[in-house]
């Protein structure tokens, strides 16, 4: 299953250290399938996205993965890619920009055709073969149509593709240099968030999170002094805060790092996927690893 992972210590620009792969033991790599691509998306000090991502396609690649990088932002964006649609490409890997934003999406959606004609001429903002960057395709076009509002863009999104079109999870996180906003669809796969005070449950510690076998590694010894706002696909530390954000829920946290939570999804999708409906290798791609 893919990982998504993201912070916001807004209004502060923070530094933090990365291992988007941080190599399990041998028997921990016998037993769980590798993943097929990581990424790392974060904000430079004017604004302007940046992305590191490579496909895992072959050994030098799987380095590039496991190397530490460290970066500071006041917004992080990280993703472990388990592949369901598209080759194993940098364009097919995770995070995604469009139009100054960076997006990361857990799931699989299906009647990619409908898609692209619903998409019509927006189609051209998207570069590879991903159900994931066709829906941030939408995402950006619908944020475009409302004047900017993203909470907007996402709802209308979201609601439109689970009314129309086969959907296993829509699970996504989406930042901008400021702003961080994240959804859980429908219940499928579980999405957490931390609303984590300076120092942690202990106010005197640093951030120093953790995936299941060897899947992201975060430290930033910053947040020992700085509150943080993190979202991820798993509990990442023994923190009691973590909450399991509800299905339908789009969360939003501002750049003064307030959160609100709405329902932006109530009713469940259309036409729901099982992993028996999916394809062999869309199937593996969503099953814990």
């Amino acid at each position: 299953m893919c990982r998504l992972f993201g912070l916001s210590s807004a209004p502060r620009r923070t530094r933090a250290t990365f291992w988007l792969l941080d190599a399990p033991d041998s028997l921990s790599r016998q037993s769980h399938r590798d993943p097929d691509g990581t990424g790392l998306g974060y904000f430079a000090a004017d604004g302007t996205p940046r992305v590191d991502k490579a496909p895992i396609a072959a050994y030098r690649d799987r380095g590039f993965a496991e190397e530490a990088r460290q970066v500071e932002s006041t917004t992080f964006l990280a993703h472990v890619r388990f592949a369901s649609t598209g080759s194993l490409e940098a364009r097919n890997t995770h995070p995604f920009e469009q139009e100054g934003r960076l997006f990361a999406h857990n799931g699989v959606i299906e009647g990619l055709d409908a898609l692209d004609d619903h998409l019509g001429e927006d189609r051209s903002l998207v570069r590879g073969d991903t159900d994931s960057e066709r829906f941030f395709a939408l995402v950006t076009r619908e944020t475009r149509e409302h004047g900017g509002d993203v909470t907007a863009g996402i709802t209308r999104a979201a609601r439109w593709i689970a009314g129309h079109l086969p959907v296993y999870a829509l699970n996504l996180i989406l930042v901008t240099p400021d702003q961080l906003w994240a959804l859980r669809y429908p219940d499928t796969h579980e999405l957490y968030v931390l609303q984590r005070a300076a120092g942690g449950r202990h106010g005197t510690r640093h951030l120093d999170h953790s995936g299941s076998n060897g899947r992201m590694r975060v430290h930033s010894e910053a947040l020992a002094a700085h509150p943080a706002v993190v979202v991820a696909s798993e509990r990442m530390d023994d923190n009691p805060d973590w909450r399991l954000l509800e299905a339908g829920e789009l969360l939003h946290v501002d750049s003064g790092l307030h959160t609100t939570g709405r329902l932006a999804l109530p009713e469940p999708p259309a036409h729901p996927l099982t992993l028996d409906d999916l394809r062999p290798d869309a199937a593996a791609s969503q099953k814990a690893a």
